[in-house]
Parts: structure tokens; C-alpha cells; sequence
């Protein structure tokens, strides 16, 4: 993409650098997004702190529109996604390409497997109720055949989504 002549920023919090820019458009940034930004309070998190949100970095870099937005979080893409979406950062999205990973709940939920089931679920309906298109799935066949901790045969602990938004201008 970035050959193509779009700007590109990838990010990954094991960088040495904080920013390094490669090429004309290819930007790698020392951070993660996630669904929270660090607590001020505790010193440490100010100084060293390599995760935020999107909806954060975004106003950091004075960016107001994102084309693609491909998410790998190994199994905190859930909560990234209610952040995106409580914080209306998915209007700013013209695509999403979403790799989500089903072998346990991810990060921070709780609850039997079908509450579960119902917050993920939940979260990709609220994504279509804003306007979002799912337009391709892939499901990784290498991955092991798990749903939340359970050997399922004919599924995937690893599926990539990709969605369009509808409204996208």
C-alpha cells in the first residue's frame, strides 16, 4: 500500500525507536492500540507507556480519516472494537479488516460461553448498525479447530472479517 503511494502507519510496541519512518509513506510507531488508554496515576504508565487508543492516537497525530484499518490484537481485538465503537472512532473507518481469534473469550470477558457468544456477537451487530458491510471472511484452516477452549471440528480459532463502511465519504 505504502508503494502505492498510501500513507501507511504500523504499529508495534516492541520497536526500539519510537518512530521510525521507512520510505516516503511507511511510518512504524512504538506503540499498540488498545481499548484504554494508560492511567495517568501511576507514574510509570506516563513515561513508558506504548498502548493506547485509537480514537488517542488519532488526535496525536492529527489524523481525522483512516482507509483500511487492519486490526491483529491476538485476542483483544474485542475490547479494541467496543472502544471503537463507544467512542464513535468507526465513522473515521473506511474499512476494517478484523483477524479475531475464538480459541478463549480474550481479554477482560467474562462470563459463561455464551455470554460470551452474545458480547461477541453484540459488538458485530452494533458494527453493522453502523453501517458496516461485511464484505469477506477467511477462515485460517493452519490454526488449531478450538472455540473458546473447546476442540470444534470444521471451525477455526483464527477467522480474518473484513467490512466496508457503507457511508464511507
Amino acid at each position: 500500500m505504502a508503494e502505492g503511494g498510501c500513507d501507511v502507519h504500523r504499529f508495534d510496541p516492541s520497536i526500539k525507536l519510537s518512530h521510525v519512518q521507512e520510505g516516503q509513506h511507511l511510518w512504524y510507531h512504538r506503540l499498540a492500540i488498545n481499548w484504554r488508554d494508560p492511567n495517568p496515576a501511576i507514574s510509570i504508565h506516563k513515561v513508558h507507556s506504548r498502548i493506547k487508543t485509537l480514537s488517542t492516537i488519532l488526535n496525536e497525530f492529527g489524523h481525522w480519516k483512516i482507509d483500511v484499518l487492519k486490526v491483529d490484537l491476538e485476542s483483544a481485538e474485542c475490547k479494541v472494537l467496543e472502544n471503537l465503537l463507544l467512542e464513535e472512532t468507526t465513522e473515521q473507518i473506511g474499512q476494517l479488516v478484523l483477524e479475531i481469534h475464538l480459541h478463549w473469550p480474550g481479554f477482560e470477558v467474562n462470563g459463561d460461553d455464551n455470554s460470551v457468544v452474545w458480547y461477541w456477537y453484540s459488538l458485530l451487530k452494533e458494527l453493522e448498525c453502523k453501517d458496516f458491510r461485511l464484505f469477506y471472511s477467511y477462515k485460517e484452516l493452519s490454526k488449531p479447530q478450538m472455540f473458546l477452549r473447546k476442540i470444534m471440528l470444521n471451525a477455526s480459532s483464527c477467522y480474518t472479517l473484513s467490512w466496508v463502511n457503507a457511508k464511507w465519504t
